[in-house]
Protein backbone atom coordinates (compact mmCIF):
# COMPACT_ATOMS: atom_id res chain seq x y z
CA UNK A 1 0.00 0.00 0.00
CA UNK A 2 1.25 3.16 -1.05
CA UNK A 3 2.42 5.44 2.41
CA UNK A 4 0.50 8.05 1.55
CA UNK A 5 -2.83 6.07 1.67
CA UNK A 6 -2.25 5.45 5.37
CA UNK A 7 -0.91 9.09 6.05
CA UNK A 8 -3.77 10.50 3.76
CA UNK A 9 -5.76 11.84 7.21
CA UNK A 10 -2.47 12.33 9.17
CA UNK A 11 -1.80 15.53 7.16
CA UNK A 12 -2.54 18.53 8.98
CA UNK A 13 -3.56 20.41 5.67
CA UNK A 14 -5.63 18.78 2.07
CA UNK A 15 -6.52 20.84 -0.88
CA UNK A 16 -9.21 19.00 -3.04
CA UNK A 17 -8.72 20.26 -6.45
CA UNK A 18 -10.38 18.57 -10.14
CA UNK A 19 -11.44 19.41 -12.90
CA UNK A 20 -14.88 20.89 -12.57
CA UNK A 21 -17.55 18.95 -12.91
CA UNK A 22 -16.08 16.06 -11.58
CA UNK A 23 -17.23 15.59 -8.11
CA UNK A 24 -14.47 17.32 -6.31
CA UNK A 25 -17.04 19.54 -3.46
CA UNK A 26 -18.50 16.04 -2.95
CA UNK A 27 -15.25 14.40 -2.55
CA UNK A 28 -13.78 17.06 0.21
CA UNK A 29 -17.08 17.33 1.86
CA UNK A 30 -16.77 13.10 2.23
CA UNK A 31 -12.92 13.11 3.12
CA UNK A 32 -14.05 15.77 6.02
CA UNK A 33 -16.69 13.92 7.61
CA UNK A 34 -14.56 10.78 7.01
CA UNK A 35 -11.87 12.15 8.91
CA UNK A 36 -14.35 14.10 12.06
CA UNK A 37 -15.95 10.31 12.60
CA UNK A 38 -12.70 8.96 12.79
CA UNK A 39 -12.09 11.50 15.93
CA UNK A 40 -10.02 14.43 13.99
CA UNK A 41 -11.32 18.33 14.86
CA UNK A 42 -11.52 19.10 11.04
CA UNK A 43 -12.04 22.00 9.24
CA UNK A 44 -13.38 21.99 5.53
CA UNK A 45 -13.59 25.28 3.32
CA UNK A 46 -15.30 26.16 0.74
CA UNK A 47 -12.99 28.62 -1.76
CA UNK A 48 -15.36 29.58 -4.22
CA UNK A 49 -18.00 30.53 -1.49
CA UNK A 50 -20.96 29.07 -3.72
CA UNK A 51 -22.66 26.67 -0.73
CA UNK A 52 -22.48 23.51 -2.37
CA UNK A 53 -20.68 22.14 0.18
CA UNK A 54 -23.60 23.37 2.66
CA UNK A 55 -25.76 21.18 0.84
CA UNK A 56 -23.62 18.55 1.15
CA UNK A 57 -24.39 18.37 4.81
CA UNK A 58 -28.00 19.73 4.72
CA UNK A 59 -26.89 22.98 6.40
CA UNK A 60 -27.51 26.43 5.87
CA UNK A 61 -24.69 28.44 3.56
CA UNK A 62 -22.02 29.46 6.39
CA UNK A 63 -19.62 32.36 6.58
CA UNK A 64 -16.36 33.49 7.04
CA UNK A 65 -16.43 32.55 10.72
CA UNK A 66 -16.64 28.39 11.09
CA UNK A 67 -19.20 27.13 12.03
CA UNK A 68 -19.75 23.39 13.77
CA UNK A 69 -21.88 21.04 11.14
CA UNK A 70 -21.51 18.00 12.79
CA UNK A 71 -19.72 16.52 15.88
CA UNK A 72 -15.59 17.04 15.70
CA UNK A 73 -16.75 18.86 12.16
CA UNK A 74 -16.65 22.31 11.11
CA UNK A 75 -16.97 24.50 8.23
CA UNK A 76 -16.93 28.40 6.29
CA UNK A 77 -16.66 29.60 3.17
CA UNK A 78 -13.92 31.84 1.86
CA UNK A 79 -14.06 35.87 2.19
CA UNK A 80 -11.22 37.63 0.48
CA UNK A 81 -11.61 41.05 2.50
CA UNK A 82 -12.49 39.10 5.82
CA UNK A 83 -9.51 36.85 5.54
CA UNK A 84 -7.60 40.44 4.80
CA UNK A 85 -9.26 42.17 7.99
CA UNK A 86 -7.97 38.65 10.22
CA UNK A 87 -4.60 38.74 8.30
CA UNK A 88 -3.84 42.18 9.25
CA UNK A 89 -5.35 41.84 12.98
CA UNK A 90 -3.42 38.92 13.91
CA UNK A 91 -0.57 38.14 11.38
CA UNK A 92 0.47 41.88 10.60
CA UNK A 93 0.10 42.48 14.40
CA UNK A 94 -2.49 45.55 13.78
CA UNK A 95 -5.22 46.75 15.69
CA UNK A 96 -8.39 44.65 15.06
CA UNK A 97 -10.55 47.15 13.00
CA UNK A 98 -13.89 47.32 11.98
CA UNK A 99 -14.42 49.04 8.60
CA UNK A 100 -11.48 48.07 6.23
CA UNK A 101 -13.40 49.54 3.00
CA UNK A 102 -10.47 52.03 1.94
CA UNK A 103 -7.58 49.27 2.85
CA UNK A 104 -9.62 46.60 0.93
CA UNK A 105 -10.25 49.05 -2.27
CA UNK A 106 -6.20 49.74 -1.69
CA UNK A 107 -6.04 45.93 -1.31
CA UNK A 108 -7.92 45.15 -5.01
CA UNK A 109 -5.47 48.00 -6.77
CA UNK A 110 -2.61 46.00 -5.12
CA UNK A 111 -3.79 42.76 -5.94
CA UNK A 112 -4.34 43.55 -9.84
CA UNK A 113 -0.99 45.03 -9.70
CA UNK A 114 0.99 42.17 -8.50
CA UNK A 115 -0.50 38.65 -9.21
CA UNK A 116 -0.22 36.32 -6.02
CA UNK A 117 -1.33 39.00 -3.04
CA UNK A 118 -4.97 37.84 -3.42
CA UNK A 119 -4.05 34.22 -3.24
CA UNK A 120 -1.91 34.58 -0.70
CA UNK A 121 -4.59 36.22 1.63
CA UNK A 122 -6.40 32.86 1.07
CA UNK A 123 -3.73 30.65 1.89
CA UNK A 124 -2.50 32.19 4.11
CA UNK A 125 -5.78 31.86 6.29
CA UNK A 126 -5.32 27.83 5.50
CA UNK A 127 -1.91 27.84 6.95
CA UNK A 128 -2.51 29.92 9.73
CA UNK A 129 -5.10 27.55 11.28
CA UNK A 130 -2.74 25.08 10.90
CA UNK A 131 0.02 26.90 12.39
CA UNK A 132 -2.24 27.84 15.42
CA UNK A 133 -3.40 24.13 15.90
CA UNK A 134 -6.89 25.21 16.36
CA UNK A 135 -7.73 21.80 14.49
CA UNK A 136 -6.30 18.71 13.61
CA UNK A 137 -6.77 18.60 9.98
CA UNK A 138 -7.81 21.54 7.56
CA UNK A 139 -9.47 20.62 4.45
CA UNK A 140 -9.62 23.14 1.16
CA UNK A 141 -12.21 22.41 -1.66
CA UNK A 142 -9.94 24.00 -3.55
CA UNK A 143 -10.33 25.90 -7.00
CA UNK A 144 -11.05 23.84 -10.09
CA UNK A 145 -7.33 22.71 -11.74
CA UNK A 146 -7.21 25.49 -13.98
CA UNK A 147 -6.79 28.22 -10.89
CA UNK A 148 -5.37 26.29 -8.14
CA UNK A 149 -1.34 26.64 -9.35
CA UNK A 150 -1.45 30.16 -8.97
CA UNK A 151 -3.34 29.62 -5.49
CA UNK A 152 -0.93 27.02 -4.39
CA UNK A 153 2.68 29.15 -6.33
CA UNK A 154 1.38 32.29 -4.51
CA UNK A 155 3.61 31.85 -1.57
CA UNK A 156 6.60 30.78 -3.41
CA UNK A 157 6.43 33.65 -5.89
CA UNK A 158 5.80 36.31 -3.42
CA UNK A 159 8.92 34.65 -0.86
CA UNK A 160 11.01 35.08 -4.25
CA UNK A 161 9.99 38.66 -5.45
CA UNK A 162 10.66 40.28 -1.70
CA UNK A 163 13.74 39.61 -0.29
CA UNK A 164 13.92 40.94 3.46
CA UNK A 165 11.07 42.58 5.50
CA UNK A 166 8.12 41.70 7.56
CA UNK A 167 6.29 40.10 3.92
CA UNK A 168 9.35 37.41 3.41
CA UNK A 169 8.46 36.45 7.06
CA UNK A 170 5.22 36.06 6.50
CA UNK A 171 5.50 33.91 3.62
CA UNK A 172 8.32 31.92 4.92
CA UNK A 173 6.20 30.00 7.63
CA UNK A 174 3.61 29.73 5.01
CA UNK A 175 5.58 27.68 2.65
CA UNK A 176 7.13 26.10 5.67
CA UNK A 177 4.06 24.22 5.89
CA UNK A 178 2.87 23.93 2.04
CA UNK A 179 6.44 22.29 1.73
CA UNK A 180 6.14 19.88 4.46
CA UNK A 181 4.86 16.80 2.68
CA UNK A 182 3.76 15.00 6.28
CA UNK A 183 2.01 18.02 6.46
CA UNK A 184 0.46 19.14 3.81
CA UNK A 185 -0.66 17.28 0.33
CA UNK A 186 -3.36 17.72 -2.55
CA UNK A 187 -5.70 15.22 -3.92
CA UNK A 188 -6.82 15.50 -7.37
CA UNK A 189 -10.37 14.08 -8.23
CA UNK A 190 -10.52 12.75 -11.90
CA UNK A 191 -13.37 11.08 -13.33
CA UNK A 192 -12.62 7.81 -16.28
CA UNK A 193 -13.25 9.88 -19.21
CA UNK A 194 -10.82 11.34 -21.91
CA UNK A 195 -10.79 15.56 -20.69
CA UNK A 196 -10.71 15.08 -16.77
CA UNK A 197 -7.36 12.44 -17.00
CA UNK A 198 -5.82 14.78 -19.37
CA UNK A 199 -6.04 17.50 -17.39
CA UNK A 200 -4.95 15.15 -14.06
CA UNK A 201 -2.10 14.88 -15.51
CA UNK A 202 -1.25 17.96 -16.63
CA UNK A 203 -1.80 19.18 -13.05
CA UNK A 204 0.23 16.58 -11.52
CA UNK A 205 3.28 17.92 -13.90
CA UNK A 206 2.73 21.50 -12.98
CA UNK A 207 2.39 21.00 -9.48
CA UNK A 208 5.99 19.28 -9.68
CA UNK A 209 7.41 22.06 -11.82
CA UNK A 210 5.64 25.05 -10.08
CA UNK A 211 5.25 24.56 -6.31
CA UNK A 212 6.06 23.16 -3.39
CA UNK A 213 3.12 21.39 -2.53
CA UNK A 214 3.05 17.36 -3.01
CA UNK A 215 0.56 15.14 -4.57
CA UNK A 216 -0.96 12.82 -1.64
CA UNK A 217 -3.59 10.68 -3.85
CA UNK A 218 -5.57 10.88 -6.89
CA UNK A 219 -9.33 9.58 -6.67
CA UNK A 220 -11.27 8.47 -9.73
CA UNK A 221 -14.92 8.98 -8.75
CA UNK A 222 -17.97 7.40 -10.70
CA UNK A 223 -16.30 4.39 -11.56
CA UNK A 224 -19.07 2.39 -13.45
CA UNK A 225 -19.38 -1.73 -11.60
CA UNK A 226 -18.45 -4.38 -14.18
CA UNK A 227 -22.41 -5.21 -14.26
CA UNK A 228 -22.04 -8.21 -17.47
CA UNK A 229 -19.03 -10.86 -17.90
CA UNK A 230 -18.58 -12.27 -21.35
CA UNK A 231 -20.90 -14.95 -20.90
CA UNK A 232 -23.72 -12.33 -20.63
CA UNK A 233 -21.92 -10.53 -23.26
CA UNK A 234 -22.74 -13.82 -25.29
CA UNK A 235 -25.91 -14.48 -24.56
CA UNK A 236 -26.90 -10.86 -25.67
CA UNK A 237 -25.27 -11.26 -28.66
CA UNK A 238 -27.20 -14.57 -29.12
CA UNK A 239 -30.15 -12.30 -28.61
CA UNK A 240 -29.57 -10.40 -31.52
CA UNK A 241 -30.49 -14.00 -33.63
CA UNK A 242 -34.72 -12.00 -34.59
CA UNK A 243 -36.10 -16.28 -34.14
CA UNK A 244 -34.52 -16.55 -30.34
CA UNK A 245 -35.34 -13.09 -29.54
CA UNK A 246 -39.07 -13.34 -31.11
CA UNK A 247 -39.65 -16.31 -29.12
CA UNK A 248 -38.50 -15.06 -25.85
CA UNK A 249 -40.40 -11.51 -26.77
CA UNK A 250 -43.49 -14.07 -27.24
CA UNK A 251 -43.26 -15.60 -23.83
CA UNK A 252 -42.06 -12.36 -21.74
CA UNK A 253 -45.38 -10.36 -23.79
CA UNK A 254 -42.59 -8.07 -24.40
CA UNK A 255 -40.14 -6.22 -25.89
CA UNK A 256 -36.46 -6.95 -25.44
CA UNK A 257 -34.92 -4.37 -27.53
CA UNK A 258 -34.73 -1.21 -24.56
CA UNK A 259 -33.01 -4.36 -22.16
CA UNK A 260 -30.24 -5.20 -25.44
CA UNK A 261 -29.68 -1.56 -25.78
CA UNK A 262 -29.43 -0.47 -21.93
CA UNK A 263 -26.77 -3.98 -21.57
CA UNK A 264 -25.30 -3.25 -24.34
CA UNK A 265 -24.44 0.99 -23.62
CA UNK A 266 -23.39 -0.51 -20.60
CA UNK A 267 -20.68 -2.80 -21.43
CA UNK A 268 -19.31 0.11 -23.82
CA UNK A 269 -19.42 2.56 -21.42
CA UNK A 270 -17.37 0.14 -18.59
CA UNK A 271 -14.89 -1.24 -21.75
CA UNK A 272 -14.62 2.92 -22.73
CA UNK A 273 -13.66 4.23 -19.40
CA UNK A 274 -11.32 1.17 -18.12
CA UNK A 275 -9.23 2.52 -21.15
CA UNK A 276 -9.14 6.39 -19.48
CA UNK A 277 -8.49 4.75 -15.99
CA UNK A 278 -5.34 2.24 -17.59
CA UNK A 279 -4.23 5.80 -19.40
CA UNK A 280 -4.23 7.76 -15.64
CA UNK A 281 -3.04 4.64 -13.94
CA UNK A 282 0.24 4.57 -16.28
CA UNK A 283 0.75 8.51 -15.40
CA UNK A 284 0.55 8.43 -12.14
CA UNK A 285 3.70 7.46 -9.96
CA UNK A 286 3.86 3.78 -8.25
CA UNK A 287 4.11 5.38 -5.03
CA UNK A 288 0.88 8.03 -5.32
CA UNK A 289 -2.29 6.48 -4.14
CA UNK A 290 -5.34 6.06 -6.55
CA UNK A 291 -8.62 5.38 -4.73
CA UNK A 292 -11.61 4.40 -6.34
CA UNK A 293 -15.26 5.55 -5.94
CA UNK A 294 -18.17 3.78 -7.57
CA UNK A 295 -20.83 5.48 -9.58
CA UNK A 296 -23.75 6.00 -7.34
CA UNK A 297 -26.99 5.72 -9.09
CA UNK A 298 -28.92 7.78 -6.56
CA UNK A 299 -30.43 11.69 -6.82
CA UNK A 300 -29.83 14.25 -4.87
CA UNK A 301 -26.36 14.95 -3.00
CA UNK A 302 -27.17 15.67 0.28
CA UNK A 303 -25.86 14.35 3.53
CA UNK A 304 -27.13 10.76 2.42
CA UNK A 305 -24.61 10.44 -0.55
CA UNK A 306 -21.80 12.79 1.48
CA UNK A 307 -21.87 9.31 3.60
CA UNK A 308 -21.90 6.89 0.96
CA UNK A 309 -18.64 8.17 -0.14
CA UNK A 310 -17.20 8.80 2.85
CA UNK A 311 -18.01 4.98 3.55
CA UNK A 312 -16.27 4.31 0.03
CA UNK A 313 -13.53 6.17 1.18
CA UNK A 314 -12.86 4.54 3.87
CA UNK A 315 -13.20 1.12 2.63
CA UNK A 316 -10.18 2.22 -0.43
CA UNK A 317 -8.02 3.91 2.38
CA UNK A 318 -8.12 0.33 4.46
CA UNK A 319 -9.84 1.71 7.70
Amino acid sequence: MPRCVADLLDHQLVFVTGKGGVGKTTIAAALAWLAAERGKRTLVCDVDARGDLADLYEVRPFGFAERQVAPRLWAMSMDTEASLKQYLSLQLKLPLITRIGPVARMFDFVASAAPGVREIVTVGKFCWEVKEGHYDLVIVDAPSSGHVIGQLAAPQAINELVKVGLVRQQTGWMLDILGDHDRTGVVIVATPAEMPVSETVELMARLDDETNVALSAVVVNRVLPELFGRGEEEVFGRLEDPASRSAIESELGGSLEPIVDAARLTVTMRRSRTGHLEDLRRAVRPDIAMLYMPYLFSRGSGLRTTRQVAEALAAEMGY
